[in-house]
């Protein structure tokens, strides 16, 4: 990879080398998710804390004796919230089970069939957990003036959906991740909806800053292969978006120049 495809990704003042995020759900164990996320090349794995053991339950399996945070940045997040006060309160359990960790992914759902974010309790949780002291990372929807309304409460990512979470679909929208891109000055990360390797591209090369993913390399058929596919995916649509791609063209451009030809 050259040196401009290798520059980092930022996110609240750390330096991440991998521009893919992957989750912990729907895998076999913890043993096969470590793997995926080994494999993946990812540096920081999301968790819900109402659904995952970290030391909640000392009669179950504990994530972090199998996935460890001095390895991997460990970004807990709000899934299975459906309001404001249920998402500050656990952000703020997150933080007492992780000894004052702040990274946080903020996510207010709004109903349990479409799985889409409540943007009117996404803000209100994000002015209240940015004011309390957390790095916000927000999925919200592809709402360019919501987007922008969230970097502006201070949150330290956008994550806007590129289709509903653990749908498959892919990008569903491009021209409006392009709008939020446009006028973004934090991390955009399309987060929710990759089904397979080119939808990864694909929200690369439009110039997004990273991609998280769950259910598309824990329910592939293979987890770990799909993993491997996924970090090339990131890494060629962000080497394709840097190179700047050719000029679509209605009509054929001969490979070969005319001029000059001996007959």
């Amino acid at each position: 990879m050259n040196q401009q495809a290798q520059e980092k990704l930022t996110i609240a003042g750390i330096d991440y080398q991998s521009r893919l995020i992957i989750g912990s759900g729907k895998y076999k164990d913890f043993q096969q998710n470590l793997a995926a996320l080994e494999a993946s090349g990812a540096e920081i794995i999301t968790v819900a804390i109402r659904r995952v053991n970290m030391g909640q339950n000392s009669d179950e399996p504990n994530l972090l004796e199998v996935i460890s945070p001095d390895k991997y940045t460990l970004l807990p997040n709000t899934a299975g919230c459906y309001n404001a006060d249920d998402a500050v309160r656990t952000c703020r359990m997150a933080r007492e089970l992780l000894e004052g960790h702040k990274l946080v992914k903020l996510e207010v759902l709004g109903d349990q069939k479409t799985l889409y974010p409540n943007v009117t309790e996404t803000l209100l949780a994000a002015e209240t957990l940015v004011k309390d002291g957390f790095d916000v990372m927000v999925y919200t929807s592809d709402d360019p003036l919501i987007a922008k309304r969230l970097e502006e409460i201070g949150c330290v990512a956008v994550m806007p959906l590129g289709a509903p979470i653990g749908s498959g679909l892919g990008i569903r929208n491009p021209h409006n991740i392009r709008l939020i891109l446009e006028n973004a000055k934090v991390p955009i990360i399309v987060d929710a909806g990759v089904g397979t390797a080119s939808d990864a591209s694909i929200a690369m090369e439009l110039g997004c800053d990273g991609v998280l993913m769950n259910t598309a390399i824990a329910e592939a058929k293979n987890p770990l292969l799909m993993a491997s596919a996924m970090k090339k995916a990131v890494q060629s649509g962000r080497e394709a978006f840097l190179a700047g791609r050719m000029p679509r063209r209605l009509y054929a451009s001969a490979s070969s120049p005319i001029d000059g030809t001996f007959f």
